[in-house]
């Protein structure tokens, strides 16, 4: 299941973080990462997952 997720937080980082954490600090932070560049929302997205 963590490897759909990290797949997920490729294409789409703020869903893979909503997938892991819910509507939480994390979601919302990685929301604007993603909004301020593709990449820091990326590897937002998997350092929450795999740190889970």
């Amino acid at each position: 299941m963590d490897f759909l997720r990290i797949i997920i937080a490729i294409l789409l980082p703020p869903l893979g973080v909503f997938m892991q954490v819910g509507l939480s600090g994390a979601f919302f932070l990685n929301i604007l990462l993603t909004l301020l560049g593709y990449l820091p929302g990326i590897i937002h997205a998997v350092w929450i997952i795999a740190k889970r």
